[in-house]
C-alpha cells in the first residue's frame, strides 16, 4: 500500500520561511514527477512547484524565485523549502506523486497525501 506521507507545515510569520517535506512509503518502482499543490478556502487546488525525476522543476508565477523544490530520488521524498512567506500563501499543501509504479509492470498512477496546513500571519 503506497502512501504519502507530509510533514512540516504550521503557522509562521509573513517574512519567514517553511520547509515541507512529503515521503512516499510502500512498495514503489518508479515515480515520475512529485510536486505540491496547494487550496486555500473556498478556492481551487492550484499547482505550486513539481520536480521531475530527472530533476526538472515547474513553479507557479506567485512562488517564483522564493520557493524552491528539490527531491531524493532514494529516499522517495520531496521537499519544498519556503522563503519569504506572505499571508497570501496561506492554504492547505498537499504532496502528489504522479506516474508512480508499485511493481514494473503495473499501470502508472498518481497519489496525493493528506495534506500540511500552512498558515503565514500577516
Amino acid at each position: 500500500q503506497v502512501q504519502l506521507v507530509e510533514s512540516g507545515g504550521g503557522l509562521v510569520q509573513a517574512g519567514g520561511s517553511l520547509r515541507l517535506s512529503c515521503t512516499a512509503s510502500g512498495t514503489i518502482f518508479t515515480i515520475n514527477t512529485m510536486g505540491w499543490y496547494r487550496q486555500a478556502p473556498e478556492s481551487q487546488r492550484e499547482l505550486v512547484a513539481t520536480i521531475s525525476s530527472l530533476g526538472l522543476t515547474k513553479y507557479s508565477d506567485s512562488v517564483k524565485g522564493r520557493f524552491t523544490v528539490s527531491r531524493d530520488n532514494a529516499k522517495n521524498t520531496v521537499y519544498l523549502q519556503m522563503n519569504s512567506l506572505k499571508p497570501e500563501d496561506t492554504a492547505v499543501y498537499y504532496c502528489n506523486a504522479e506516474g508512480l509504479r508499485p511493481v514494473w509492470y503495473t499501470t502508472p498512477r498518481d497519489y496525493w497525501g493528506q495534506g500540511t496546513q500552512v498558515t503565514v500571519s500577516s
